[in-house]
């Protein structure tokens, strides 16, 4: 559970993702030691941003570079959402290929606080953020963006990015903008608070136990 590491390399047609993932180690919950390394290039500014929010404060180190068809749009490099994915290997987008490597990088959820939650503010917007390491993919997702862009990423790409994420990471997470009138606001606050939570999930207890009646938390 120490090193808890990814990486995720593949290519398509529609991208070419490169990702290596590296969770903080047991020792830095105890430590309070964090040396994250963040180098993230998608060729989408306000997703690299975003992702970059989401790394720091999920205290994680994340080297990722996607080359994608921009000359399209946005949907292929930022996120492609389907509940019912049954090849992931075949969506390469960059949620995706995250929520892999996390799910890769914390192996078997054993040893773990299982739930996080959290709130995080960005000036007048308030974000909350709750998630089960349950094994069993779902996302409730509610930013309330008004605005067609932010940069040059589609607002309707953001919730997708989130439910991609959590569908092929295997986790339930549920994320709500409470308040904020400002989309770059509420869009931070919503990755922060991700992070925040994800970080409080995969605390590690000091046990080995597997945080479940079932006794297991794969499918």
């Amino acid at each position: 559970m120490t090193s808890r590491t990814a990486s995720i390399q593949r290519k398509t047609n529609e991208t070419d993702i490169s990702l290596t993932l590296r969770l903080p180690s047991v020792e830095s919950y105890t430590s309070g030691a964090v040396a994250a390394e963040i180098n993230i290039s998608t060729g989408i500014g306000f997703l690299d941003h975003m992702l970059h929010a989401l790394a720091k404060h999920a205290h994680w180190s994340l080297t990722l570079k996607c080359t994608g068809d921009l000359h399209v749009d946005d949907h292929h490099t930022a996120g492609i959402h389907n509940q019912h994915i049954e090849n992931l290997s075949e969506k390469q987008d960059v949620a995706i290929a995250l929520g892999q490597a996390f799910k890769a990088a914390l192996g078997e959820p054993r040893g773990i606080k299982r739930f996080g939650y959290a709130y995080a503010p960005l000036d007048e917007a308030l974000s909350r953020c709750v998630v089960d390491i349950s094994g069993r993919p779902h996302a409730s997702i509610d930013l309330g963006l008004k605005r067609e862009m932010i940069g040059s990423l589609s607002c309707e790409m953001i919730p997708h990015i989130f439910e991609s994420f959590a569908t092929s990471a295997c986790i339930t997470m549920h994320v709500d903008v409470l308040k904020g009138f400002n989309d770059h606001h509420r869009s931070e606050s919503a990755f922060k608070a991700a992070a925040v939570a994800l970080r409080e999930a995969i605390t590690p207890t000091g046990g080995n136990e597997v945080p479940s009646t079932k006794g297991t938390l794969n499918v």
